[in-house]
């Protein structure tokens, strides 16, 4: 089986969005580990003051995460999936809080931005080009200084890690999308987690495309090893010297 991309991806999360929200919920601490990864952001104030963009936001879990994070910024969230947003669209939001269908690789001509700090959950696995993607973060999306926060399933490379996946995906995860009808996008899920980085090489990508302060820590519970939170910030501006020479 290949792994869905681009259109093909976003009907798959379009047919399977009404059921989504109920499967993730079967999952032990699918919204506490999207927590914990949205407050190592660690944004000051509450993010007062701060525009932060949740890239690839789906049903609206980790925008709910990133209010609770930084209940003060304002966010904007952003998916390719019409059927997604419209189930997050369907809940209550605070005024601070806007949804826009967007392709990722679109966002750069959107006239969106800059933002303060990104936070993308479960998405880099799921884009054709994950380095134009984080170019594209750093250089134009993300302030000076930016911080960005990726939770995404990537293993550690140990072969118990992988085996474990593919355990749970057979057991438990495409069997339920089968009985929910959506067996392509969850046998999806299995096989783009195994074809994608390992944190190593997820870190090295980060550090590769110009990001600084580039650190991965897994998440806790039975995910340790299969999900992490990667976080990396962009560099600072250094004004100028007034007045000086060389």
């Amino acid at each position: 089986m290949t792994v869905l991309r681009d259109h093909d991806l976003a009907r798959a999360f379009d047919h399977a969005s009404g059921t989504y929200d109920l499967l993730t919920a079967l999952n032990p601490g699918y919204r506490t580990d999207l927590l914990r990864s949205a407050r190592r952001l660690k944004l000051p104030d509450d993010g007062a003051g701060l525009n932060v963009l949740d890239l690839g936001c789906g049903t609206g879990a980790s925008t709910r995460v990133l209010l609770r994070a930084a209940p003060r910024a304002r966010i904007t969230a952003v998916d390719a999936s019409s059927g997604m947003l419209k189930r997050a669209l369907a809940k209550p939001w605070p005024a601070r809080v806007r949804f826009l269908h967007l392709r990722v690789e679109d966002l750069a001509t959107a006239g969106e931005g800059p933002f303060d700090a990104v936070f993308a959950a479960y998405l880099f696995r799921n884009v054709t080009d994950p380095d134009t993607v984080l170019e594209t973060l750093r250089t134009i999306l993300l302030r000076p200084g930016g911080r960005l926060a990726v939770h995404e399933y990537s293993l550690s490379g140990s072969s118990a890690h992988r085996a474990l996946w593919t355990a749970v995906c057979r057991g438990v995860i495409i069997p339920a999308g089968t009985l929910s009808g959506d067996r392509a996008l969850y046998r999806h899920l299995w096989r783009s987690v195994l074809d994608f980085d390992t944190a190593h090489a997820f870190t090295a990508r980060l550090n590769r495309v110009g990001f600084t302060e580039v650190r991965a820590t897994p998440v806790a519970g039975w995910q340790t090893g299969i999900v992490h939170t990667f976080l990396a910030r962009t560099h600072h501006v250094i004004p100028s010297a007034v007045g000086g020479g060389r």
